[in-house]
Protein backbone atom coordinates (compact mmCIF):
# COMPACT_ATOMS: atom_id res chain seq x y z
CA UNK A 1 0.00 0.00 0.00
CA UNK A 2 1.42 3.30 -0.84
CA UNK A 3 3.04 5.48 1.81
CA UNK A 4 3.15 9.30 3.01
CA UNK A 5 6.04 10.77 4.79
CA UNK A 6 3.88 13.85 6.26
CA UNK A 7 7.04 16.73 8.20
CA UNK A 8 5.40 19.43 10.01
CA UNK A 9 8.16 22.09 10.96
CA UNK A 10 5.92 25.07 12.85
CA UNK A 11 6.78 25.84 16.43
CA UNK A 12 2.99 26.33 16.71
CA UNK A 13 1.02 23.39 17.86
CA UNK A 14 -2.27 25.63 17.91
CA UNK A 15 -3.73 27.50 15.13
CA UNK A 16 -1.01 26.79 12.59
CA UNK A 17 -1.73 27.63 9.32
CA UNK A 18 0.50 25.13 7.94
CA UNK A 19 -0.51 22.52 9.92
CA UNK A 20 -4.03 22.98 8.67
CA UNK A 21 -3.00 22.81 5.18
CA UNK A 22 -1.14 19.76 5.79
CA UNK A 23 -3.92 18.04 7.68
CA UNK A 24 -6.16 18.30 4.91
CA UNK A 25 -3.87 16.98 2.54
CA UNK A 26 -3.57 14.26 4.61
CA UNK A 27 -7.14 13.57 5.16
CA UNK A 28 -7.70 13.63 1.24
CA UNK A 29 -4.27 11.51 1.09
CA UNK A 30 -5.92 8.56 3.68
CA UNK A 31 -9.59 9.21 2.30
CA UNK A 32 -7.79 7.90 -0.98
CA UNK A 33 -6.13 5.13 1.07
CA UNK A 34 -6.94 4.31 4.07
CA UNK A 35 -5.26 1.35 4.20
CA UNK A 36 -1.82 2.96 3.48
CA UNK A 37 0.98 3.84 5.59
CA UNK A 38 1.36 7.47 7.15
CA UNK A 39 4.82 8.68 8.51
CA UNK A 40 4.67 11.14 10.66
CA UNK A 41 7.18 13.45 12.09
CA UNK A 42 6.49 16.72 13.93
CA UNK A 43 9.87 18.30 13.90
CA UNK A 44 8.50 20.99 17.06
CA UNK A 45 7.68 18.15 18.90
CA UNK A 46 10.42 15.83 18.22
CA UNK A 47 13.01 17.29 16.81
CA UNK A 48 16.24 15.43 15.05
CA UNK A 49 19.63 16.55 16.01
CA UNK A 50 21.49 18.75 13.97
CA UNK A 51 24.27 16.79 11.96
CA UNK A 52 27.50 16.80 13.85
CA UNK A 53 30.95 15.95 12.49
CA UNK A 54 30.30 11.59 13.15
CA UNK A 55 26.78 12.45 10.90
CA UNK A 56 29.17 13.94 8.66
CA UNK A 57 32.46 11.44 8.49
CA UNK A 58 30.23 8.59 9.23
CA UNK A 59 28.48 8.98 5.59
CA UNK A 60 31.79 8.82 3.93
CA UNK A 61 33.37 5.67 6.21
CA UNK A 62 32.43 2.24 5.41
CA UNK A 63 30.16 0.53 8.35
CA UNK A 64 32.52 -2.03 9.71
CA UNK A 65 35.09 1.24 9.65
CA UNK A 66 33.26 3.16 11.55
CA UNK A 67 33.43 4.51 15.30
CA UNK A 68 30.46 4.09 17.84
CA UNK A 69 29.96 7.74 17.95
CA UNK A 70 29.65 7.28 13.83
CA UNK A 71 27.88 4.29 13.62
CA UNK A 72 25.23 6.19 16.31
CA UNK A 73 25.08 9.00 14.30
CA UNK A 74 24.58 7.50 11.26
CA UNK A 75 21.93 4.97 12.26
CA UNK A 76 19.68 8.16 12.57
CA UNK A 77 20.29 9.24 9.15
CA UNK A 78 20.05 5.80 7.67
CA UNK A 79 16.81 5.70 9.42
CA UNK A 80 15.84 9.16 8.03
CA UNK A 81 16.56 8.12 4.35
CA UNK A 82 14.90 5.38 4.29
CA UNK A 83 12.03 6.90 5.16
CA UNK A 84 12.26 9.23 2.79
CA UNK A 85 13.17 6.51 -0.01
CA UNK A 86 10.20 4.20 0.86
CA UNK A 87 7.69 7.35 0.59
CA UNK A 88 5.37 7.23 -2.66
CA UNK A 89 4.76 10.85 -1.73
CA UNK A 90 6.00 13.41 0.58
CA UNK A 91 4.14 16.73 2.63
CA UNK A 92 6.13 19.33 4.29
CA UNK A 93 4.91 22.31 6.49
CA UNK A 94 7.31 25.04 6.35
CA UNK A 95 6.30 28.30 7.46
CA UNK A 96 8.49 31.20 7.27
CA UNK A 97 10.24 32.17 10.33
CA UNK A 98 12.93 35.26 9.71
CA UNK A 99 12.67 35.10 5.63
CA UNK A 100 13.46 31.33 5.54
CA UNK A 101 12.50 27.55 6.86
CA UNK A 102 12.55 26.74 10.45
CA UNK A 103 15.93 25.66 11.38
CA UNK A 104 14.49 22.45 12.57
CA UNK A 105 13.86 21.76 9.05
CA UNK A 106 16.84 22.56 7.77
CA UNK A 107 18.14 19.87 10.24
CA UNK A 108 16.02 17.35 8.61
CA UNK A 109 17.07 18.35 5.24
CA UNK A 110 20.70 17.95 6.68
CA UNK A 111 20.38 14.37 8.17
CA UNK A 112 18.97 13.20 4.51
CA UNK A 113 21.00 14.84 2.07
CA UNK A 114 23.94 12.08 1.48
CA UNK A 115 26.04 12.74 -1.70
CA UNK A 116 26.10 9.49 -3.52
CA UNK A 117 22.51 8.40 -2.18
CA UNK A 118 20.14 11.00 -2.17
CA UNK A 119 22.45 13.34 -3.54
CA UNK A 120 24.64 13.15 -6.54
CA UNK A 121 24.24 11.64 -9.81
CA UNK A 122 21.44 9.42 -9.44
CA UNK A 123 19.24 10.39 -6.44
CA UNK A 124 17.33 7.20 -4.67
CA UNK A 125 14.74 9.07 -4.15
CA UNK A 126 14.65 10.92 -7.64
CA UNK A 127 10.44 11.54 -8.64
CA UNK A 128 8.88 10.74 -5.70
CA UNK A 129 6.60 14.10 -5.27
CA UNK A 130 6.56 16.55 -2.78
CA UNK A 131 3.95 18.93 -1.59
CA UNK A 132 5.53 21.89 0.33
CA UNK A 133 2.83 24.06 2.38
CA UNK A 134 5.31 27.23 2.85
CA UNK A 135 3.10 29.78 4.83
CA UNK A 136 4.34 33.27 5.74
CA UNK A 137 3.02 35.86 7.92
CA UNK A 138 2.56 38.14 4.89
CA UNK A 139 3.37 38.69 1.05
CA UNK A 140 6.49 37.52 -0.15
CA UNK A 141 4.65 37.04 -3.62
CA UNK A 142 5.90 38.20 -6.92
CA UNK A 143 5.55 41.80 -7.18
CA UNK A 144 5.43 42.24 -4.07
CA UNK A 145 7.64 44.95 -1.75
CA UNK A 146 9.10 42.01 0.01
CA UNK A 147 9.82 39.89 -2.42
CA UNK A 148 13.39 40.20 -2.38
CA UNK A 149 13.38 38.46 0.87
CA UNK A 150 11.66 35.26 -0.04
CA UNK A 151 13.85 32.32 0.62
CA UNK A 152 11.63 29.40 1.48
CA UNK A 153 10.09 28.23 -1.69
CA UNK A 154 13.39 29.98 -3.81
CA UNK A 155 15.43 27.29 -0.95
CA UNK A 156 13.14 24.31 -0.82
CA UNK A 157 12.85 24.42 -4.61
CA UNK A 158 16.61 24.22 -5.21
CA UNK A 159 17.44 21.62 -2.29
CA UNK A 160 14.61 19.16 -3.23
CA UNK A 161 14.97 19.52 -6.85
CA UNK A 162 18.82 18.66 -6.80
CA UNK A 163 17.62 15.37 -4.50
CA UNK A 164 15.38 14.94 -7.93
CA UNK A 165 12.55 15.28 -6.36
CA UNK A 166 9.20 16.70 -7.98
CA UNK A 167 8.09 19.97 -5.97
CA UNK A 168 4.88 21.53 -5.45
CA UNK A 169 4.44 24.61 -3.31
CA UNK A 170 1.28 25.46 -2.09
CA UNK A 171 1.14 28.82 -0.23
CA UNK A 172 -0.83 30.37 1.87
CA UNK A 173 -0.12 34.21 2.67
CA UNK A 174 -0.95 37.03 5.59
CA UNK A 175 -1.60 33.99 8.26
CA UNK A 176 -0.29 37.11 10.79
CA UNK A 177 -3.44 39.51 9.51
CA UNK A 178 -6.27 38.20 12.40
CA UNK A 179 -3.32 38.94 15.19
CA UNK A 180 -0.70 41.54 13.74
CA UNK A 181 -2.61 45.01 13.94
CA UNK A 182 -0.34 46.85 11.11
CA UNK A 183 -1.77 43.83 9.07
CA UNK A 184 -5.62 44.18 9.99
CA UNK A 185 -6.21 45.68 6.37
CA UNK A 186 -5.12 42.03 5.14
CA UNK A 187 -7.70 39.58 6.80
CA UNK A 188 -10.07 39.24 4.10
CA UNK A 189 -6.92 38.56 1.65
CA UNK A 190 -5.31 35.71 4.55
CA UNK A 191 -9.29 34.48 4.67
CA UNK A 192 -8.70 33.80 0.82
CA UNK A 193 -5.24 32.86 1.01
CA UNK A 194 -6.17 30.15 3.48
CA UNK A 195 -8.90 28.72 1.84
CA UNK A 196 -7.29 28.21 -1.40
CA UNK A 197 -4.84 26.98 -0.06
CA UNK A 198 -7.05 24.31 1.63
CA UNK A 199 -8.54 23.34 -1.54
CA UNK A 200 -5.27 23.20 -3.29
CA UNK A 201 -4.00 20.91 -0.84
CA UNK A 202 -7.28 18.61 -1.17
CA UNK A 203 -6.81 18.43 -4.76
CA UNK A 204 -3.11 17.86 -4.75
CA UNK A 205 -3.78 15.07 -1.98
CA UNK A 206 -6.04 13.14 -4.62
CA UNK A 207 -4.32 13.88 -7.71
CA UNK A 208 -1.02 12.06 -6.32
CA UNK A 209 -3.48 9.19 -4.62
CA UNK A 210 -4.75 8.47 -7.69
CA UNK A 211 -1.37 8.63 -9.73
CA UNK A 212 0.21 6.24 -6.95
CA UNK A 213 -2.45 4.23 -7.06
CA UNK A 214 -2.30 3.05 -11.35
Amino acid sequence: MPTLLHIDSSAVADGSVSREVTAAFRAAWQAQHPEGTVIYRDLAAAPVPHLDAHGISGGFAPAEARTAEQAAAFALREELIAELEGADAVLIGSPMYNFTIPSTLKAWLDQVILMGRTAGEAPSAKGTPVTVVASRGGSYAPGAPREPYEFVTTYLGKVLGELGLEVDFIVPEFTMAPVVPALADFIPNAAESKARALEQAARRAEELATRVAV
